[in-house]
């Protein structure tokens, strides 16, 4: 079994952070995005692995060069244009080859990796295996219909949901779902809707069965479905102290201290992680709150809340809660006459001040 795993787009809903990465490369508990994934078919015994990136995506290339890191063998695919994940899967017909595949959206995270689906696919004897997670919005996904058991018709993001069911980012096929990519129209959209290759199997008498995930998925399209999945794993860490904790600090919870990270005079309440080179002065750092590589927190507090490297938080009087900060963000207070707020901020940002 090979796999195929997404790491394209352009991350509309995630601007500003996105005009300058790949919103794949975000991280979540300091670790991108795309290594879960990357994990996930390693830890399934997948060896092969392509990925789907832009016309332009060497930042992903560079990231994880031939994936033996992770002990797979990566084959890069270029996109040339966003039109849909079916044709995704059209463009990667001769890397799969007619082995049976995992497609997976590289933007997805879930609890327990996807082994379990693989055996159930071929449990099944399927010819195409999805994976369902009960949703509070089904109408921004692809929905399925089941009666008796079986999914009897897909549709890509209903008006009138017939259930309140997703299909999430996580497929696996065997070679005929060649057959309904390259059978089917584009969408009104433009793009070839994978829900439609689905419909496609289903009309055609080919087997198509499902799972239904009994923890927790995240599609991490939007900033709070990003720090609901950073909470999420940060609820399954173990605490990890090997950075400087100084005598005036207190440590409670699962926390993780990477190394080179100092912390000093101040209170950290996990779950928590701090990475390497990161220094925390005279500050509260409260749950859910992950801190990446090389940043100084000075006099400030910060709570559920994803922070990227380089970033510089320093004498904020008011809690920071509930925010995505990017590379190189500079939060800082004014020492200047007259005292103003002074922002520079780039297109679709959000501030919220008092």
């Amino acid at each position: 079994m090979k796999a195929l795993i997404t790491a394209g787009g352009h991350g509309t809903r995630l601007r500003p952070i996105t005009h300058t990465q790949n919103k794949h490369l975000i991280p979540i508990a300091n670790k991108p995005i795309l290594n879960y994934a990357l994990e996930y078919v390693s830890e399934a015994g997948i060896k092969e692995v392509g990925i789907i990136t832009n016309r332009e995506g060497e930042e992903v290339k560079e990231a994880y060069g031939d994936g033996t890191s992770f002990g797979v063998k990566i084959t890069y695919i270029p996109q040339e244009a966003p039109l849909g994940l079916a044709h995704c899967v059209k463009i990667a017909e001769d890397f799969i080859g007619n082995e049976p595949f995992v497609f997976y959206l590289g933007d997805n995270i879930i609890v327990g990796g996807i082994k379990r689906f693989i055996d159930e696919f071929y449990e099944k004897k399927t010819n195409c295996h999805l994976v369902l997670a009960k949703v509070k919005d089904p109408e921004r996904f692809g929905v399925p219909e089941i009666k008796g058991g079986r999914i009897v018709r897909v549709e890509e993001k209903p008006k009138k949901p017939k259930s309140s069911y997703a299909v999430t980012g996580i497929y696996i096929y065997d070679k005929h779902i060649f057959e309904a990519v390259n059978a089917i129209k584009p969408s009104a959209r433009g793009e070839l809707e994978i829900s439609d290759a689905h419909q496609y199997l289903i009309d055609h008498g080919y087997k198509v069965t499902y799972s239904e995930i009994t923890g927790w998925w995240k599609d991490t399209g939007k900033p709070e479905d990003l720090l609901e999945a950073n909470r999420l794993v940060l609820d399954n860490i173990k605490a990890e102290i090997n950075g400087r904790v100084d005598s005036n600090s207190k440590i409670v919870g699962r926390v993780v201290i990477e190394e080179g990270a100092e912390i000093i005079n101040s209170n950290i309440r996990g779950p928590v992680i701090i990475g390497k080179g990161t220094k925390i002065v005279e500050s509260y750092i409260g749950p859910y709150t992950s801190i990446y590589n090389d940043c100084l927190i000075e006099h400030s507090e910060i709570e559920f809340s994803i922070i990227l490297e380089r970033c510089i938080v320093r004498n904020q009087n008011i809690r920071i809660e509930g925010s995505l900060l990017g590379k190189d963000v500079r939060i800082i207070k004014s020492n200047e006459k007259p005292f103003v707020n002074r922002f520079l901020v780039g297109d679709q940002s959000i501030v919220e001040v008092r």
